[in-house]
């Protein structure tokens, strides 16, 4: 819904799951499948996504560790300014927003990992984003150390590598299964052990089938439109890549 609560024209996907779950990486990859098969795409992320955004992640990700309740709350923020500068604008233009990490990261990470009241946290994001859900939330899903190990020694090592140990991770990972298994119809939950090619072939698989079914247009296997006589446009429409990072 949007936040006057009128009914919006694009779809807001968003992608989560633990660290090193390769959730940046898949974002790119499907937003390039999309803009390739004549969808308008904007790629975005949380924190950041924004210029306030991005001055916030450097505290969160890269500055003295908050308290959890402060945590929360400088996540909120970012995000409520993403929500409002950048995802419900795309939205009204009908684009596909792709969104790394939303509401669910924040109950998983300061609600299951920090120990932070769940309804607490709900009703904070609810307020940041505006009553915002996705229409559908990708789970990258693997094994905790497998996760870690793809990180450290990399150049994205943020305090939540750092500085919590893995039985916070396992509190995280087992909270992002919690809500994937409360939420059924949102959530697809992929196996991030696989290579990245099979992530992209499901994630892209079940996104066009949502999307078709939703828009009740048939297209085919590249996502194209397919006119009544059966046969697919041969040239999409032009559809931009927006980054905002």
């Amino acid at each position: 819904m949007h936040l006057d609560g009128g009914k919006r024209r694009g779809f807001f996907l968003t992608l989560e799951g633990p660290e090193g779950s390769g959730k940046s990486t898949q974002a790119q990859r499907l937003a390039a499948r999309l803009v390739a098969a004549g969808y308008p795409c904007a790629v975005t992320r949380e924190p950041g996504g924004t210029r306030l955004g991005e001055e916030i992640r450097q505290i969160l990700l890269h500055g003295t560790s908050p308290i959890p309740a402060a945590d929360a709350l400088l996540f909120n923020a970012a995000r409520a300014q993403l929500a409002a500068e950048v995802i419900e604008p795309a939205l009204d233009r009908g684009e596909i927003v792709i969104c790394d990490r939303f509401t669910d990261s924040t109950l998983a990470y300061q609600g299951y990992g920090a120990g932070q009241a769940l309804d607490s946290l709900r009703e904070l994001a609810r307020f940041a984003a505006g009553g915002l859900t996705p229409d559908m939330t990708v789970l990258i899903d693997l094994p905790v150390e497998e996760g870690l190990s793809r990180k450290f020694g990399g150049p994205d090592i943020t305090r939540f590598e750092s500085h919590e140990d893995v039985a916070f991770h396992r509190r995280v990972r087992a909270g992002f299964l919690a809500l994937a298994a409360a939420e059924p119809d949102r959530f697809l939950v992929v196996d991030g052990r696989q290579p990245p090619d099979s992530v992209e072939a499901e994630i892209a698989e079940a996104l066009l089938s949502r999307i078709a079914q939703r828009d009740k247009v048939p297209r085919d296997n590249a996502g194209r439109s397919v006119h009544e006589s059966g046969t697919a446009s041969s040239e999409p429409e032009r559809a931009p890549l927006r980054m905002n990072k």
